[in-house]
């Protein structure tokens, strides 16, 4: 008697990486299942949606593996779990980060209970990370071996859990690779752009999307001494760090955001990109999350607190009451309360935590 071949359920989102990572578990003889997850609803309508487009590529890359598609909406759990937190911390003048809370809240825990309920024995997505097993017999959470694209910032926060029931078959393979072997499977949207913006949300012109949901609240832009240089719209459309959309010149070095004064709801701004007040030699962080469901042991790491940024060397102090402690070799720039901090072990993502 044939053995029946594991069921994995892949999150079809419409885009290439999916649609490959499909594919190459179907080839590897796995009875696959696809789902397009529906996330988002208060306008499918507008010009920056692409939710009809996306949903039609997902259909059309499964008709053309030959294996099933469901269309299940998470609309309600999204808004819940990760757009009423999005919205809560841009309140509270912080820089929050929607793609780590999405994949921990609705692609590794809500899309996962579904695939379970489906006789599935693990979930695959097209990010660009991998999985182990390590020494201790946990599962790890490894970086993706394209490093331009390693996407293990953003998974963090999975658990044990989640981490072991997850498969990402593009963890070895290189994006270039990726197109190419989409166009080798004759997938539909194997020239299809990738996908940008906020998680499920999409692609739009962020403060007009934030003025629906939050008032605006106007105020003075001022340096470290006191002199007013400017006004801004209201402190949630600014990150630390910032350059563009300030609004002033002049002459002198470019200007930055260095800070915000939430009592006076003002915007604390320096010029020059290497300003003392840009650069912090520490953090702590909270809401703390590891991979292996415990804290690692103080002692040496990197460390990133942005996506988009090298690792950068740092100890781990200790953690205790709920919060890290970090401390770099150098100065790290524009270190941003709501961002993540996120933990390596060279190739291991260990977990992280929000920076306070």
């Amino acid at each position: 008697m044939a053995e029946t071949p594991t069921r994995i359920v892949v999150g079809l989102s419409g885009g290439v990486d999916s649609s490959v990572a499909a594919a190459l578990l179907g080839k590897q003889g796995y009875d696959v299942i696809g789902v397009f997850m529906q996330n988002w609803e208060d306008d499918n309508d507008d010009e920056y949606c692409s939710i009809k487009e996306d949903s039609r590529d997902a259909i059309a890359v499964a008709d053309l593996l030959g294996i099933d598609i469901e269309l299940v909406n998470f609309a309600r759990e999204y808004k819940d779990r990760v757009f009423a937190y999005f919205l809560a911390e841009y309140q509270a003048g912080r820089t929050p980060n929607p793609d780590v809370l999405c994949n921990a809240e609705i692609k590794f825990k809500a899309f996962l209970d579904y695939a379970i309920s489906l006789g599935a024995e693990s979930i695959a997505t097209g990010h660009y990370a991998d999985t182990d097993i390590g020494p201790d017999g946990r599962t790890r959470l490894l970086r993706g071996a394209d490093e331009s694209k390693d996407q293990s910032y953003f998974l963090y926060r999975l658990s044990q859990y989640q981490v072991s029931r997850a498969m990402f078959p593009l963890g070895q393979i290189r994006k270039s690779s990726v197109r190419t072997m989409a166009a080798e499977f004759g997938l539909p949207n194997h020239a299809k752009k990738d996908s940008t913006g906020i998680c499920f949300i999409g692609e739009r012109p962020f403060r007009d999307f934030l003025n629906r949901y939050l008032p605006k609240d106007p105020g003075v832009m001022r340096t470290p001494e006191g002199k007013q240089v400017g006004e801004h719209q209201g402190l949630m459309y600014y990150t630390l760090g910032q350059r563009q959309g300030l609004g002033i010149g002049g002459a002198g070095e470019p200007w930055y955001v260095a800070d915000k004064d939430l009592v006076r709801n003002e915007l604390i701004v320096v010029q020059g990109h290497d300003h003392p007040l840009l650069l912090k030699p520490a953090l702590t962080a909270s809401q703390l999350s590891w991979v292996a469901d415990k804290a690692p042991a103080p002692g040496r790491y990197t460390a990133k607190t942005r996506y988009r940024q090298h690792d950068a060397a740092c100890e781990l102090v200790g953690v205790a009451d709920g919060v890290m402690q970090l401390r770099f070799d150098e100065p790290q720039w524009a270190i941003t309360p709501g961002q993540s901090a996120v933990l390596y072990d060279g190739a291991v993502c260990l977990g992280g935590g929000v920076i306070c």
